[in-house]
């Protein structure tokens, strides 16, 4: 007879415990990164009952079966409440994964958790809530605050680095649709990231110049459909101190020039149609200190896409789709249960006009990775999510990309909802989009193909 040491009580216990606190830090019977920093293993930080979905279920979901109408009321406590509509009454079904990842490796890049590591505790804030290190120099690489600790440090750690790479190019795909999952526009474009500080591959590192004022470069370009669009590229320039607005330039084809736009128009489409707003890259899209009155709202167990999630065997890595009346609506997707998730709160202080009232992000104790975004409408109605399935490109019979050295770790999917009128953009990582580009990781040279204004305007032009 096994007896149950840590009930679901114990786990529901943790969470009230840890509400009202302006602090948390990962772990339930030991401190997570200490155990981490042992083997990478995070097992022994958590009793096997808080990574059993069959015991918070009430046994309604079997790890490996399906997540649907029929049983999802039983985990509605560990989702987001637009999943939880999209599940129970809009036709989308989730695969539950057989386990919960306890290899740390195995969720974020190698070289990042590494130097997560190496730096753990020598992360400082300055007078203006910036991270730096001894010296007043920028961060040095990996995440500045993984054991977690306030809403502000949680959120200066993964806005430092949202794809947790030195350089990416993504090649994406979207569809934008009706409620009913009819498509209404299609896009294919690039999302380009170049990291200038807390640099862990490229040299040099761990700043890519010895002016430190720059923390980031990316840029959008469209390269499908035909039209007006294709060839719109946008590129912003981040500044490390985070109170302070990208410089923000943009190519358009149809005027043949570069523009530079307001910086602080973020709640806006990216593309015509597109339910994703500048702001919602990877859910926390500006510098974080725009944003303001931090709230941690506490701990909890969760269901989120962070494994199972690379359709390595399909064309292009495309993944199927299921869910509204064309059976099209929603990528299909496999959740894993989640011990422990960070909810916080962030409010717009910067941006009097912003449609959002505040967002709740919900962050990954293991990484401090977000796996899901609600805003919230003026009348302080849920209004928009934002979901992301994430996992590390490599299956368990051995097929990786890329096929040598560590495999690639990033985001696969992603479902951003407009709930007031039931439209909803979905968009993929694909191998490779229309123009003849591929995904690309680490690669020096995408700096100067993608982030300079001579850039934006050859990519435009051509």
């Amino acid at each position: 007879m096994h007896i149950i040491k840590y009930d679901k009580g114990f786990t529901r216990r943790h969470v009230l415990e840890g509400m009202g606190k302006t602090a948390l830090f990962g772990g339930m019977l030991a401190p997570l990164w200490d155990v981490i920093a042992r083997d990478g293993d995070i097992s022994k930080a958590y009793p096997d009952e808080a990574m059993s979905i069959d015991l918070l279920s009430g046994g309604a979901v079997k790890p490996g079966g399906m997540i649907d109408a029929g049983n999802v009321e039983s985990v509605r406590h560990l989702m987001d409440p637009i999943t939880f509509i999209q599940i129970s009454q809009q036709g989308r079904v989730v695969k539950m994964a057989e386990k919960t990842t306890t290899d740390i490796y195995k969720l974020n890049p190698r070289p990042y958790i590494d130097a997560t590591l190496r730096h753990r505790h020598q992360a400082l804030l300055d007078a203006k809530g910036n991270v730096i290190v001894a010296g007043k120099k920028p961060w040095i690489g990996g995440n500045p605050f993984p054991d977690g600790g306030s809403a502000h440090e949680i959120l200066a750690g993964h806005v430092l680095s949202w794809g947790r790479h030195d350089a990416s190019c993504y090649p994406i795909k979207e569809w934008d649709m009706t409620g009913g999952g009819v498509q209404q526009f299609h896009y294919n474009y690039l999302f380009v990231e170049v990291m200038a500080t807390g640099r862990t591959v490229l040299d040099p590192k761990p700043y890519m110049t010895n002016k430190l004022d720059r923390l980031r470069y990316h840029t959008v370009l469209v390269t499908a459909p035909a039209g007006n669009l294709r060839g719109v590229s946008l590129v912003q320039h981040w500044p490390y101190d985070q109170t302070k607005f990208p410089d923000f330039f943009g190519y358009l084809p149809s005027f043949k020039r570069v523009r530079r736009f307001p910086t602080n128009q973020r709640f806006e489409p990216i593309v015509p149609g597109s339910t994703v707003f500048l702001t919602d890259a990877w859910m926390t899209g500006d510098p974080f200190l725009t944003w303001g009155n931090f709230k941690l709202k506490g701990a909890v167990p969760w269901l989120g896409g962070t494994s199972g999630t690379w359709q390595a065997n399909t064309d292009n890595w495309e993944h199927k789709r299921v869910g509204g009346t064309t059976g099209n609506k929603f990528f299909e997707s496999t959740f894993e249960l989640i011990p422990e998730v960070y909810a916080v709160d962030l409010e717009p202080v910067y941006y009097p006009r912003a449609p959002y009232a505040k967002k709740r992000v919900w962050f990954d104790a293991r990484t401090m990775t977000p796996l899901a975004m609600v805003a919230f409408n003026r009348k302080g109605e849920v209004w928009k999510s934002f979901e992301a399935g994430t996992c590390m490109y490599q299956l368990d019979d051995g097929t990786q990309w890329p096929k040598k050295g560590n495999p690639y770790w990033s985001w696969t999917y992603g479902h951003s909802h407009d709930m007031e009128n039931d439209r909803i953009s979905i968009f993929e990582q694909a191998e490779h989009v229309d123009g003849g580009f591929h995904v690309r990781v680490d690669d020096p040279k995408l700096f100067e193909q993608f982030c300079t204004i001579p850039a934006i305007r050859r990519l435009g032009a051509g």
